[in-house]
């Protein structure tokens, strides 16, 4: 069984599910570079309107594989050869990771369509960066968060400690990443970590009748939207102004724009064509 799966389904939803339950699906195997690889072909392909992750049995993702790291420690998973420059390897270990933050969290984040965590159980570490770089977050009553890194001595990866800053302020953030506390889906909510939290048996039904809404609505004008909101994280007034500007402009000229607009007048639903 392949470590990350794909649905995409007839709604317009593409539902990812990370697959490694026997390791409450930690980063390890396969799973990362088919994440990234279905996230882009998600991108690219028209007609997926939503996207959705996900975690197979009991967990979200618990984050890196701390029994991979400590092989890796021991120099277990070292390829047999002669000693390697180890400024080399440094180098090659940092364009790693950054290629696989890139094409996973930072995609999730800025990608042209609504991304949706479903978080099923424990979203820690690079697990719950993860479900952060996500648009929303849906979870079950049973969801577990915790930054997590402290615990294995690291300082964090995967743009969470860019994404949890914004959702509840510098100084929350800097305790959860120093005290690595585990907070459960009600705390979640309170810190708008979570947009809404639902029974755990409800979680799968519940999630994707949004996210299958949200494939039905005005995706192109979303993309426009994303792009407003990711600019107003960094951007000043005036250049946020200049976007918004051009975009409206843009979306007013989009066929469901004209669609949404007429079947207003005829009081109905609009029906989007994601163009």
């Amino acid at each position: 069984m392949s470590d990350c799966l794909i649905d995409k389904r007839d709604d317009g939803v593409a539902l990812i599910t990370l697959n490694r339950p026997e390791r409450l699906n930690s980063m390890g195997g396969d799973m990362m570079p088919l994440l990234a690889e279905y996230l882009a072909d998600c991108e690219r392909d028209a007609a997926v309107r939503c996207v959705a992750l996900t975690g197979a049995g009991r967990a979200f993702c618990a984050g890196g594989d701390v029994t991979n790291m400590q092989r890796r420690n021991e120099g277990k998973t070292a390829d047999a050869g002669p000693p390697e420059n180890p400024v080399a390897a440094l180098e090659a270990q940092v364009r790693g990771l950054r290629h696989n933050q890139t094409a996973v969290s930072h995609k999730l984040h800025t990608m042209g369509k609504p991304t949706v965590a479903i978080v099923n159980g424990h979203a820690v570490g690079a697990g719950m960066s993860m479900a952060l770089a996500c648009d929303v977050r849906i979870c079950g009553d049973k969801a577990k968060f915790g930054t997590a890194f402290r615990n294995v001595g690291l300082s964090g990866d995967y743009g969470g400690s860019y994404y949890l800053q914004r959702l509840v302020g510098n100084g929350l953030a800097r305790e959860l990443y120093f005290t690595a506390e585990i907070f459960d889906a009600a705390r979640a909510l309170e810190l708008h970590i979570a947009n809404r939290v639902v029974p755990q048996d409800d979680l799968m039904e519940e999630a994707l009748t949004f996210c299958a809404k949200l494939a039905a609505g005005p995706t192109a004008t979303y993309r426009r939207m994303k792009e407003n909101l990711n600019l107003a994280e960094t951007s000043t007034l005036q250049q946020l102004l200049d976007q918004e500007a051009m975009n409206m402009r843009l979306s007013g000229l989009s066929r469901d724009s004209k669609e949404a607009v007429l079947a207003f007048v005829e009081k109905r639903e609009p029906r989007f064509v994601g163009e």
